[in-house]
């Protein structure tokens, strides 16, 4: 696959992540470590006196002693960026989707960051090739037909096995701070649509979701058009709902797209009724000015402004020197809010690095 040695790439440091992903929502009364245990352990002492039957003892049992063990697995590598690559187990390495999942591999660890796949074949064995052992983790399905993890990843201290699907896909969002979707089957499809509702939905943070054909393909092409036509146009999601996600067949704009995203912008923090913004640079008045102009419609009260951390945002006291910008959001239209980080990393060249593919 052809690459531009010369092109542009905007790059953020790739080990500075949060140290407790997914906790967007501060509460001043958030309780201690131990009681939070001990609130497990009643819940524990209840499914016992509600005399619960077996059948779903033993989900609750399995599923978190599998979130337990997950959990372990990615502590270590937190502040570390990754993404995770969905597609079909089925698809075979000469097919151009596969070639595409390698070069989208490689081109991910080369910049520092870990990819993350189910593990399996196809698609997930062509990322993790392009990885490479050292920068894949895995998330392997245990299933009585398929799949066993693909030789990259198996046996690796990086690799998850999990029984149920559920506690799979917490972690294929949970961990990570993109997500890109290749072709593929039912799996495929859910994974794209559970991970679109979680950021439509506020449920998880905003991250860039990028759709990746192989190079000439119609997949998502095809895909856009169904959603356009009976969901867009029949009132079912918002115009604004596409700025979620963006469809490509070339890897490098895959690539920038994730690049770009986190560019300026680093992460997101909701505290009381206000939303903060972590930013890599500072942001000018200039900025402020167009922010407070153009997304007036989602702000519910007062206006954007700069601000320093929050006390409540101790836990992630290496975060602390970060710009920062704060404002009531509405919760409610994630595209805007979208384009709204899209126009904060657009506004600022200082990130621009000429990246090359042999450096």
């Amino acid at each position: 696959m052809s690459q531009d040695k010369n092109r542009k790439a905007r790059l953020a440091r790739t080990d500075v992540s949060e140290d407790h992903p997914l906790v967007t929502e501060h509460d001043p009364t958030t309780e201690r470590t131990s009681r939070l245990v001990e609130e497990i352990k009643e819940t524990a002492d209840k499914f016992a006196r509600d005399r619960a039957t077996r059948g779903d003892l033993k989900i609750v049992s399995r599923a978190l002693r599998e979130l337990r063990y997950a959990f372990k697995v990615f502590t270590p590598y937190r502040r570390n960026r990754k993404v995770t690559v969905f597609g079909s187990a089925r698809t075979s390495p000469d097919h151009p989707a596969y070639q595409a999942s390698l070069v989208f591999g490689k081109r991910f660890a080369d910049a520092g960051w870990y990819v993350v796949t189910g593990a399996g074949g196809g698609i997930m064995e062509g990322a993790h090739v392009g990885a490479g052992r050292k920068m894949s983790m895995g998330l392997n399905i245990m299933l009585p037909f398929e799949q066993e993890s693909n030789y990259v990843i198996s046996n690796d201290e990086k690799l998850v096995n999990l029984k149920y699907f559920f506690t799979r896909k917490l972690m294929f969002v949970k961990e990570v701070h993109a997500v890109a979707l290749f072709p593929g089957g039912f799996g495929t499809q859910d994974e794209c649509f559970e991970t679109l509702t979680l950021v439509q939905t506020g449920k998880r943070e905003l991250m860039p979701i990028v759709l990746v054909d192989e190079p000439g393909g119609s997949y998502w092409k095809d895909w856009q058009q169904f959603v356009v036509k009976q969901l867009e146009k029949n009132g079912l999601i918002s115009p604004v709902d596409h700025s979620l996600y963006k469809i490509t067949d070339n890897v490098d704009e895959a690539f920038d797209e994730i690049m770009n995203f986190y560019c300026v912008y680093h992460s997101m923090r909701y505290i009381k009724d206000k939303l903060y913004f972590r930013l890599h640079f500072e942001p000018t008045e200039e900025l402020l000015e167009e922010l407070n102009t153009d997304f007036a419609d989602i702000i519910s009260s007062g206006i954007i402004e700069r601000v320093d951390a929050h006390p409540q945002e101790a836990d992630e006291e290496h975060l602390a020197h970060m710009p920062r910008l704060a404002f009531n959001f509405n919760r409610r239209d994630m595209g805007r809010l979208r384009q709204m980080v899209d126009c904060i990393n657009d506004s600022f060249e200082a990130c621009a690095v000429t990246w090359s593919p042999d450096d």
